[in-house]
Protein backbone atom coordinates (compact mmCIF):
# COMPACT_ATOMS: atom_id res chain seq x y z
CA UNK A 1 0.00 0.00 0.00
CA UNK A 2 0.96 3.45 -0.86
CA UNK A 3 2.11 5.93 1.81
CA UNK A 4 0.26 9.29 1.44
CA UNK A 5 2.88 12.13 1.11
CA UNK A 6 1.44 15.36 2.52
CA UNK A 7 1.33 18.39 0.15
CA UNK A 8 0.86 21.77 1.88
CA UNK A 9 -0.03 24.00 -1.12
CA UNK A 10 -2.92 22.86 -2.89
CA UNK A 11 -3.28 24.23 -6.05
CA UNK A 12 -7.35 24.44 -8.35
CA UNK A 13 -8.19 25.70 -11.56
CA UNK A 14 -11.45 25.04 -13.90
CA UNK A 15 -10.48 24.68 -17.41
CA UNK A 16 -12.45 24.25 -20.60
CA UNK A 17 -11.86 20.48 -20.19
CA UNK A 18 -12.08 20.20 -16.48
CA UNK A 19 -10.84 20.70 -13.36
CA UNK A 20 -7.27 20.57 -11.81
CA UNK A 21 -6.47 19.70 -8.26
CA UNK A 22 -2.66 19.86 -7.84
CA UNK A 23 -0.47 19.90 -5.11
CA UNK A 24 2.96 21.78 -4.28
CA UNK A 25 5.76 22.01 -1.68
CA UNK A 26 6.18 25.02 -1.60
CA UNK A 27 4.63 28.69 -2.06
CA UNK A 28 7.40 29.48 -4.83
CA UNK A 29 6.31 26.51 -7.01
CA UNK A 30 2.47 26.74 -6.17
CA UNK A 31 2.80 30.49 -6.86
CA UNK A 32 4.41 29.49 -10.57
CA UNK A 33 2.03 27.30 -11.38
CA UNK A 34 -0.68 28.96 -10.62
CA UNK A 35 0.69 31.65 -12.82
CA UNK A 36 1.04 29.37 -15.69
CA UNK A 37 -2.51 27.63 -15.46
CA UNK A 38 -3.94 31.09 -15.70
CA UNK A 39 -1.57 31.97 -18.74
CA UNK A 40 -2.84 28.74 -20.02
CA UNK A 41 -6.61 29.91 -19.90
CA UNK A 42 -8.20 27.91 -17.11
CA UNK A 43 -9.89 30.38 -14.58
CA UNK A 44 -11.29 30.40 -10.89
CA UNK A 45 -7.72 29.60 -10.01
CA UNK A 46 -7.10 29.03 -6.50
CA UNK A 47 -3.97 28.16 -3.79
CA UNK A 48 -4.56 26.50 -0.52
CA UNK A 49 -2.24 27.65 2.17
CA UNK A 50 -0.80 24.86 4.94
CA UNK A 51 -3.50 26.92 7.18
CA UNK A 52 -6.21 26.42 5.35
CA UNK A 53 -6.55 30.13 3.66
CA UNK A 54 -7.50 30.26 0.34
CA UNK A 55 -5.73 32.67 -2.22
CA UNK A 56 -8.17 34.24 -5.49
CA UNK A 57 -6.07 34.36 -8.49
CA UNK A 58 -6.33 38.08 -7.53
CA UNK A 59 -4.16 37.62 -4.14
CA UNK A 60 -1.58 35.57 -5.42
CA UNK A 61 0.81 38.12 -4.71
CA UNK A 62 1.05 37.24 -1.31
CA UNK A 63 2.43 33.90 -1.51
CA UNK A 64 5.87 35.94 -2.70
CA UNK A 65 8.17 35.78 -0.25
CA UNK A 66 9.36 39.44 0.94
CA UNK A 67 12.20 40.79 -0.69
CA UNK A 68 15.04 43.44 1.60
CA UNK A 69 15.72 46.48 1.06
CA UNK A 70 19.03 45.93 1.40
CA UNK A 71 21.58 43.85 -0.14
CA UNK A 72 23.25 40.86 1.75
CA UNK A 73 26.21 42.67 2.55
CA UNK A 74 24.45 45.93 4.11
CA UNK A 75 22.19 43.82 6.49
CA UNK A 76 22.71 44.13 9.76
CA UNK A 77 23.62 41.32 11.98
CA UNK A 78 22.80 40.78 15.56
CA UNK A 79 26.65 40.15 16.65
CA UNK A 80 28.00 42.35 19.07
CA UNK A 81 30.04 45.52 17.78
CA UNK A 82 33.36 45.64 19.15
CA UNK A 83 33.93 48.88 21.09
CA UNK A 84 37.13 50.72 18.85
CA UNK A 85 40.69 50.19 20.67
CA UNK A 86 41.90 53.54 22.69
CA UNK A 87 44.65 55.05 20.76
CA UNK A 88 47.80 55.66 21.88
CA UNK A 89 49.64 58.79 21.73
CA UNK A 90 53.36 57.93 20.16
CA UNK A 91 56.23 59.40 20.37
CA UNK A 92 58.04 61.58 17.33
CA UNK A 93 61.32 60.02 16.96
CA UNK A 94 62.93 63.76 15.73
CA UNK A 95 61.61 65.39 19.18
CA UNK A 96 64.30 66.39 21.52
CA UNK A 97 64.68 64.40 24.91
CA UNK A 98 63.14 67.19 27.66
CA UNK A 99 65.31 64.61 30.31
CA UNK A 100 68.22 66.58 32.20
CA UNK A 101 71.69 65.23 31.14
CA UNK A 102 72.23 62.87 34.06
CA UNK A 103 75.57 63.34 36.40
CA UNK A 104 78.26 61.99 34.56
CA UNK A 105 81.78 62.03 36.81
CA UNK A 106 85.18 64.25 35.73
CA UNK A 107 88.19 61.92 34.83
CA UNK A 108 90.68 64.97 34.74
CA UNK A 109 92.06 66.85 32.18
CA UNK A 110 93.28 65.65 28.99
CA UNK A 111 95.91 65.84 27.16
CA UNK A 112 95.87 66.50 23.10
CA UNK A 113 98.83 66.24 20.94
Amino acid sequence: MARAVRVPYLVWATGEYGNANLGRSSATVALQLARKLLRDGYMDVRVCTPRGRVLQSDELDELKPPESDMSKGQQRSNREIKKPKKDKAKPIAAAPSRKEPAWQPDFGPTKKK
